[in-house]
């Protein structure tokens, strides 16, 4: 399996379908918003961006099965492409210039390749297993601060999980004075590329499913990153918590996570 010239295509793909979701920006209507959950919303945008996805990705893997938020396609036995359409909907609804597409390949646990888009910035960044990482064409790496003091860290905020709302407040709480600050993008795949670029110096969260996440940990991984879940043995494409960091700064971020954080289930 050429996993170059795979990324290449989806990276193209990834294109077309941003430019879908670009177009359709701004003429969409919010009476067009369904609620999957408490603050989970989805759009037609979603759907079709994901239809788009899935019908252009079986003519570049036609054996492999889908993993995808609005359910689109069958998962396989072995390859899967996992497949956010619109990662930061609820930015898109409300007209916040921050959301992205989202597509990984992966066999079984491995992730073979990823591709994240971020629509209004019109930046793609790519990578495929051993590869490295790229953003429109030109390798990335994470940055090289070695101190958590010196560092700028992403998170999200649950929207509809709030039973650990108070070890959640505790860590943040700690965080803002172990760090130069924390931002919130509102896009997990998002985050995760800002990591690879050196933008960010790490980026936490829970909650969050495999299509959020999977494009990303990879892009991270190849641009010389670490990422693991907050605890040791949780899996961070699948169970629900994710610690992403240049690497230097990894083992400092997951003591304080740790100490802030028991939830172990």
């Amino acid at each position: 399996m050429e996993l170059q010239q795979l990324t290449e295509q989806v990276a193209l793909l990834s294109r077309e379908v941003a430019a879908f979701i670009r177009a359709e920006s701004p003429k969409f209507s919010e009476a067009s918003v369904e609620a999957k959950s408490a603050n989970n919303l989805v759009s037609y945008v979603d759907k079709q961006a994901e239809q788009r996805f899935v019908d252009g990705l079986k003519g570049i893997l036609p054996q492999a099965g889908f993993i995808a938020e609005e359910g689109t396609g069958e998962r396989a036995e072995g390859f899967n492409w996992i497949i956010d359409p619109l990662d930061g909907t609820t930015n898109f609804v409300h007209g916040v210039p921050c959301y992205c597409t989202s597509v990984a390949l992966v066999k079984g646990e491995d992730i073979l390749l990823g591709v994240v888009l971020e629509v209004n910035r019109d930046e793609c960044f790519s990578a495929w297993l051993g590869g490295g990482a790229r953003m429109n064409g030109k390798p990335i790496r994470v940055s090289e601060r070695a101190q958590l003091q010196e560092s700028l860290l992403a998170t999200g905020f649950p929207y509809d999980d709030f039973g650990f709302e108070g070890e959640y407040m505790d860590l943040l709480r700690e965080l803002m004075h172990r760090t130069r600050g924390i931002r919130r993008l509102g896009s997990a795949a998002a985050d995760l590329a800002y990591v690879a670029c050196g933008r960010f110096e790490a980026f936490y969260e829970y909650g969050l499913n495999s299509w959020d996440v999977a494009a990303g940990i990879l892009l991270v991984r190849e641009a010389g990153g670490r990422v693991s879940g907050f605890h040791p043995g949780k899996d961070p494409v699948y169970d629900e918590e994710i610690v992403a960091s240049n690497s230097a700064i990894h083992e400092e971020l997951l003591e304080v996570i740790e100490r802030n954080w028991q939830r172990q289930d």
